[in-house]
């Protein structure tokens, strides 16, 4: 289809066609088929092969014969590359000194200036086509009679000028957001106003307000969305108690994290007369509460997610709600949407109900306190904890055995003191507790979907699915030689099994390069999005799955509920057409991508803050990446990455080899490879450029 588009506009270059004028010049008459189209359309214009003016699409007759992408730019404006869509051209690479006035992320267009020699095409950027950030966050500072912004992400390699008449009260230090930008000549700095002063640099709000302007993120809610949740009570009325299954003398429980706040999931399980088990998997009806059309829906789907900054969270859904009304608190009656799903003793799937419930949860359990219930044999409610641990457990040998692989990737957990600072860096442990909860949750999303999938003779409708794609077959092509690299084999002929590759995570499980080999696993595949085109689920091996477990946190599930909710009750009029979820879906999917970029940033910023007062330190760590400037490091005890630069490798000449996956002395023949564990020295903490340097200590 995105072929006949693209044939269609070049054509056609001077039409300019909506959505549906397109479909019927192309005979479009089916919904699914309409809705690709919509998604190419979309893709196209991304891509610069069209432009989009108001809801018209046209031939972009700037692009034809035209080098135009996104920039990449690499370490710190050194070096640059435009990624251009086309397959059958390589990426540009772009010298520092012809980089002219773009920046990161910029839609450019270059010209080819020459070949480098067994490498890249080279060119010179000509013109920026379009602007990737209109505001640019960073700290304020003065050289001599000028005032400037030093941005804080540096990939945005030049200062920006502020004149005295644009301060608007910031002083020097402050963390603020610059903005109306221009840059007129590559030989001149970028001129701006200040527009924004967000604190004291260093401070955690101001670095907390940093990292929302920074990624586009709604730090507070409007008073129209603050009056609309506080218009909610706590009690529930009659009639709607008497319109749902009443759960609340059920031995009901949440099993959360020490620090949560909102509780959006609670189990439990029960004997039947038969023997068999009854599971119970009770979810917060935020769809009770967050009606379409509303101000809390549409502030809800613009957010996408709530995001978990260290020390911080920015909600989805205002307090009231998250933490309060739709929050399964103990001894509280709550509206939920419940899975209750019936397993033999061996754990044999033999039915299931989907239910709009209350509960009254009987008990708030940390992970902590039920792993101490499993390991001592003792506590509250341990019956139904053991069973429900040893269901979890049958459920994920039986997962993992079709299929489903088990990624390793270690996680740091801070301790703060009362100003938000990093006192103390833990790996996450995943222990049983956690196991059991994902596992369940897994079900509830499984059964969900499988609930909602066409049926004999039945039309299919629109719904959200949660989608992993194959693996890309140059990457894993790629992944195949690196591992190949370090002794171990894998057919990249196989990974459409994802068995193959749970075989060689297996294989190198306690082995010192267990993380690494994760981690480029990780990078070979796809990313998981939400989607209304049911390709299943290849990481975790499932042919149908979708998001239903935590509405308070993910728009996506609270779409689930009222889709799953119309379906049972066979009430479809009014339901959200094909290309409305779609639209739903690139937005979460999107915003979602944001929200894991803000919150990586936020958890490096923390391993920085810690580690700036440990400067001349020795460290334990495993080579992470390698580049022609350098190798990156990253430390076992607290994650963080840093780079030892190849010009600070004094003991010899070292050259870059990029096929191996490693760097070698010129004179010694000493190789370093990916992978690697080596001890470092912490010899230089920057916060403002958000960098960590390391020296390479003898062995």
């Amino acid at each position: 289809m995105k072929k006949e588009i693209k044939a269609f506009f070049k054509n056609h270059p001077s039409l300019k066609l909506k959505s549906k004028e397109l479909a019927k010049k192309l005979n479009i008459l089916d919904e699914y088929a309409y809705a690709e189209l919509k998604h190419f359309l979309h893709a196209l214009t991304e891509e610069g092969f069209l432009t989009k003016q108001a809801k018209r699409y046209q031939f972009n007759k700037f692009d034809a014969n035209k080098l135009i992408g996104p920039l990449q730019i690499i370490n710190g404006g050194e070096y640059g590359f435009v990624i251009l869509k086309d397959p059958q051209i390589k990426d540009i690479f772009i010298a520092g000194k012809n980089l002219n006035t773009s920046f990161d992320g910029d839609i450019v267009e270059a010209v080819l200036i020459a070949s480098r020699r067994g490498k890249s095409l080279e060119g010179e950027i000509v013109r920026v086509v379009e602007r990737k950030r209109k505001e640019i966050v960073g700290t304020l500072q003065k050289s001599q009679s000028f005032f400037f912004v030093q941005p804080a992400d540096n990939k945005i390699h030049r200062d920006i000028y502020i004149s005295e008449t644009k301060l608007i009260g910031a002083k020097i230090g402050d963390k603020v957001v610059a903005g109306e930008i221009e840059w007129k000549a590559p030989l001149l700095n970028p001129e701006g106003r200040i527009i924004e002063i967000l604190g004291k640099s260093g401070s955690n709000d101001a670095e907390i307000a940093s990292i929302a302007r920074e990624y586009g993120l709604t730090y507070k809610f409007s008073k129209a969305v603050l009056n609309e949740s506080e218009s909610f009570s706590e009690l529930i009325p009659p009639v709607e108690i008497k319109n749902r299954l009443d759960l609340r003398n059920k031995t009901i429980f949440t099993i959360d994290p020490e620090d949560a706040k909102d509780f959006d999931d609670a189990v439990s399980i029960e004997t039947l007369p038969n023997g068999n088990y009854q599971i119970g998997i009770h979810i917060a009806d935020v769809s009770h509460y967050v009606k379409e059309g509303t101000e809390l829906y549409e502030e809800a789907l613009n957010r996408g997610t709530s995001v978990y900054i260290v020390g911080k969270v920015i909600p989805m859904l205002p307090e009231k709600l998250s933490n309060n009304i739709c929050s399964l608190v103990p001894n509280k009656d709550r509206l939920t949407f419940s899975v209750l799903a019936e397993f033999t003793p061996r754990i044999k799937l033999v039915s299931y109900e989907i239910h709009k419930t209350i509960i009254k949860s009987k008990r708030r359990f940390t992970y902590d306190e039920v792993q101490e219930i499993l390991e001592k044999g003792e506590g509250d409610f341990f019956e139904q904890i053991s069973l429900l641990n040893y269901v979890s457990k049958t459920l994920r040998a039986k997962r993992m055995k079709k299929g489903s692989i088990n990624f390793f990737s270690p996680e740091v957990v801070f301790k703060l003191d009362n100003n938000g600072i990093p006192v103390e860096i833990k790996i996450k442990e995943i222990r049983e507790s956690h196991n059991l909860i994902e596992e369940l949750m897994l079900l509830a999303n499984q059964i969900i979907a499988e609930h909602i999938r066409p049926k004999t003779n039945k039309k299919s409708i629109p719904f959200v699915y949660r989608v992993h794609d194959l693996p890309d077959k140059e990457k894993i092509t790629e992944f195949a030689r690196f591992v190949k690299t370090l002794g171990y084999h894998f057919d990249p002929n196989s990974a459409n099994n994802s068995k193959q590759f749970q075989l060689l995570l297996d294989e190198v499980q306690g082995k010192e390069e267990e993380a690494v080999v994760n981690e480029i696993a990780i990078r070979s595949m796809a990313k998981a999005v939400y989607s209304t085109k049911n390709i299943g689920h290849y990481g975790l091996g499932f042919r149908h799955y979708t998001h239903f477990t935590s509405p308070i946190r993910r728009f996506p599930d609270l779409i689930v509920h009222n889709l799953i909710y119309k379906y049972i009750q066979d009430n479809l009029e009014k339901n959200l057409s094909l290309e409305e979820l779609e639209e739903i879906c690139n937005h979460a999917s999107a915003r979602e991508r944001n929200a894991v970029n803000a919150e990586r940033l936020s958890v490096k910023l923390k391993q920085i803050e810690f580690l700036k007062s440990k400067v001349g330190e020795n460290f334990h760590g495993v080579v992470s990446g390698i580049t022609h400037f350098g190798i990156f490091i990253e430390l076992n005890q607290t994650l963080a990455e840093g780079l030892i630069r190849l010009r600070d490798m004094d003991d010899d000449y070292y050259l870059f080899d990029e096929k191996n996956y490693s760097i070698f002395g010129k004179r010694n023949g000493k190789r370093i490879r990916l992978g690697d564990k080596v001890n470092v020295k912490l010899i230089r903490v920057d916060e403002e450029k958000r960098e960590i340097d390391f020296i390479l200590l003898d062995e």
